[in-house]
């Protein structure tokens, strides 16, 4: 279960004195015990939901490094930066490009979808079977790539 992996990492880093781990960490378990606590969630939630709260932290911490980045504000962007490494850690691997190639090549000839205007079909198969090895808009972005 990653919330007690996370509880222990942090009585780890806290005795490291990692201030960029302890940070991330304390965040990751903040979001979770969130998740836990929202309507209609049980106690105990999924590795899938657990996946998707870790990639809105990447992806929060991703566009605040955006900004960050700028607007010249490399001290800022570092942390971010640091951060997403140190969440990065718990997700599973994210497929390469060329995998994602692969894959959505061979989910395009599976389900014979020709044209742009078919996305939709793709987009929810590949979004299901790829969720926490590639996000959202890597897949969109592959897609739009291969079919235009």
């Amino acid at each position: 279960m990653l919330e007690n992996t996370i509880n222990q990492d942090i009585k780890t880093a806290m005795l490291a004195k990692d201030e960029t781990s302890l940070r991330s960490l304390r965040a990751i378990k903040s979001a979770i015990l969130l998740a836990k606590t929202e309507k209609g969630a049980s106690q105990d939630i999924t590795e899938e939901a657990e996946i998707k709260v870790l990639q809105r932290l990447v992806k929060q911490r991703k566009e605040s490094a955006d900004i960050y980045k700028a607007q010249n504000r490399d001290d800022l962007y570092q942390i971010e930066a640091d951060e997403i490494g140190v969440i990065e850690r718990y997700l599973p691997q994210q497929l390469s490009q060329q995998e994602l190639n692969d894959y959505i090549k061979g989910l395009i000839e599976k389900l014979n979808v020709t044209s742009v205007k078919e996305m939709g079909k793709i987009m929810g198969v590949a979004n299901k079977e790829l969720s926490g090895k590639a996000d959202g808009k890597a897949i969109s972005e592959t897609i739009k790539s291969l079919l235009g």
